[in-house]
């Protein structure tokens, strides 16, 4: 807060909040009142001591980057290809204005005004919610066991690229199998291949080559799928594989340690470095022969699909685990803006630009899908894949039939790292601020704790990064947030928009928006946090669970024992919630109905006896919150 001193003549309880007015004569009150209420509702505090940005394109990055993920490249194409073409925007543009970016606006909102991760922010908000900001963090706990796992697999092909022969282009590995075909030379039919069996006799046969050397090299050379037999057995570590992640943990490690203002700097790079990529393989898609008929295949809009329910649901959980709300990173990194930044507009800015991203990176996929149905004589529908199969399986053999595949290959690959990297940025600074936060041991020992949480995380690398660690990334993929994350966003936005403050619905979140910015939000917002988008998750979550099956990974079924294991990563986050609401009703003096009423208030942020006479020259003063409590 500004504490300018009050001039000679002010009304004493200036100097008390540190407003400098001098009493105007009667004709120019009202002039003075909306100047001095503007002035109150835009205060400037800030809890002293916490850590802010260093510029505020530090935050639009950090937001950005955490954002655009790999999801951006692997998974939406696929989804708008899936579910109608060009059609599928009319529902996935629906979900993101009716959803997605009022949630996102919602959390940013919250983190901004409170100055608080996701665990502490709920003494300020309604305490017998606080369960919300443990799922939180076990969610982003229990996803960077895999993300990171990932990344190392783009790191480990990046390095990979660098030789004039990338390794994926050719069959002559030990791994290979005589089903192999270059992607140079495209599939080959009633094809004489000569191999040596295990006597060392050799033997000719006439076989079908239908297997890319991408495919064998990926499975069989990087992941050595073929050495596990599932989960039951995961096989042996691959060292190359646990050596890249390692080298993933120092690279976080030293992004992070001192702090936001040392990231901030870091996604300078990390956040922009992909959308040069992205520009590039663009212009070159586009160049390619067939990349017309790809791009047509993925805008050609199919109407009748918008009257499937899947569709709209499909686009709901596309919108929500793209903006990502519910992993508690967007709490952390708005918790650390300045109090008067405009929440509102950056929330739309940065969600907007994540999406375009999006489907700017259909055009970029599919492109090069076309380029590969055409050169080899397969239906664009059998190219077309999702997940780690599309960008480690059918980027890599487009680009393997280019001119300059190593360069072209180098750039992707790099792309897919940064794209991974700030993402993992943004769910290990949601757990080191929400622990810091809510304890002080961890906050004055925040180089040690973050050291110590990657220990951990390699430890449970090895087994992510053995034989058969694939299987454990695809459990951990379905379980690990899906259903936690929609449960604890579900539970935010009811607790801020029906119990926060007790007071009339959305009322007191509207005040903490209009105290920051200087203007409450519109309507269409409040309308949308009380039901639309606690709605629409329901929705997700019962077709979700209604269309449940079995896990499948190439053929490999997964065992019940699995399942269970699966359920109980989810319910374990989830859990956090109703258990953190008893211990927090048991801790609490008094008969039932007043430990619920306790709990479901928020905490006294004035002095006693200030709340209802902060007034000055007839002007009611607004209640800004005292928030570090």
């Amino acid at each position: 807060m500004d504490h300018t001193v009050a001039p000679t003549g002010a009304d004493p309880l200036c100097k008390v909040y540190g407003f400098n007015m001098v009493p105007e004569e009667p004709e120019s009150q009202g002039t003075l009142v909306m100047e001095q209420a503007s002035r109150i509702r835009l205060s400037t505090r800030q809890i002293e001591g916490r850590e802010t940005w260093g510029k505020k394109i530090d935050f639009l990055l950090s937001v950005i980057g955490f954002c655009v993920d790999l999801g951006n490249v692997w998974r939406f194409p696929y989804m708008c290809y899936k579910n109608g073409g060009g059609a599928f925007l009319i529902p996935y543009c629906v979900m993101l204005i009716f959803g997605g970016i009022p949630l996102f606006y919602l959390e940013l909102a919250l983190g901004q005004y409170n100055q608080s991760g996701a665990i502490t922010v709920w003494d300020k908000v309604c305490p017998i919610f606080k369960g919300i900001g443990y799922a939180m963090v076990l969610v982003a706990f229990f996803v960077d066991w895999y993300y990171n796992v990932i990344i190392s697999y783009a790191l480990y092909y990046f390095f990979a690229s660098f030789t004039r022969q990338v390794p994926w282009s050719v069959c002559d590995h030990d791994y290979n199998t005589k089903y192999c075909f270059e992607p140079s030379n495209g599939p080959e039919y009633y094809a004489n291949v000569t191999y040596t069996d295990e006597s060392g006799n050799e033997i000719t046969e006439i076989v079908n080559k239908t297997v890319s050397a991408t495919t064998e090299y990926y499975e069989r050379g990087v992941l050595q799928m073929h050495h596990s037999e599932g989960l039951g057995n995961l096989g042996s570590i691959v060292w190359p594989l646990l050596l890249s992640l390692l080298a993933v943990y120092v690279i976080c490690y030293f992004s992070l340690w001192k702090g936001i203002k040392q990231s901030g700097k870091v996604v300078w790079f990390t956040a922009t470095f992909p959308y040069v990529v992205l520009f590039c393989l663009l212009i070159r898609g586009v160049t390619l022969p067939g990349s017309a008929e790809g791009i047509a295949f993925y805008l050609k809009p199919n109407v009748t699909k918008l009257g499937e329910a899947q569709v709209w649901v499909d686009a709901a959980t596309q919108v929500y685990f793209s903006l990502g709300p519910g992993f508690g990173v967007l709490l952390a990194f708005s918790s650390y803006n300045q109090f008067n930044n405009n929440i509102q507009r950056d929330a739309m800015l940065t969600s907007i630009i994540n999406c375009a991203t999006s489907f700017l990176s259909g055009f970029v996929v599919f492109s090069v899908l076309g380029y590969m149905s055409l050169r080899n004589d397969i239906p664009i529908e059998k190219v077309a894949t999702e997940g780690p199969g599309l960008v480690f399986v059918t980027y890599p053999e487009a680009l393997a039939t280019m001119p300059g595949t190593s360069i072209w290959s180098i750039l992707f690959f790099l792309m897919l790292v940064t794209l991974g990297l700030d993402s993992s940025f943004g769910g290990t600074e949601a757990i080191l601020t929400a622990l810091s936060d809510e304890f002080r041991l961890v906050k004055t020992n925040r180089k040690l704790v973050l050291l110590l949480l990657f220990l951990f995380y390699m430890l449970v690398g090895l087994a992510f990064t053995s034989q058969g660690g694939t299987y454990l990334v695809f459990l951990f993929d379905n379980f690990a947030a899906q259903y936690a994350i929609l449960t604890a966003v579900f539970f935010e936005a009811i607790a801020v928009s029906w119990f926060y403050g007790l007071t009339i619905p959305t009322e007191r979140i509207s005040d903490n928006i209009a105290e920051m910015i200087g203007s409450r939000p519109a309507f269409f917002w409040r309308i949308c946090w009380l039901f639309l988008c606690p709605i629409m998750i329901v929705v997700i979550l019962i077709f979700g669970l209604m269309n449940f099956e079995n896990l499948e990974l190439d053929g490999y079924p997964y065992p019940d024992w699995s399942m269970a294991l699966g359920w109980l990563i989810s319910c374990t986050s989830i859990s956090f919630i109703p258990l953190m609401a008893i211990y927090k009703f048991l801790n609490t003096p008094g008969t039932a109905m007043e430990r619920i009423i306790h709990n479901l208030k928020t905490p006294q942020q004035w002095p006693e006896g200030t709340e209802l006479e902060n007034g000055m020259n007839g002007m009611v003063l607004g209640n800004k919150p005292v928030t570090d409590v």
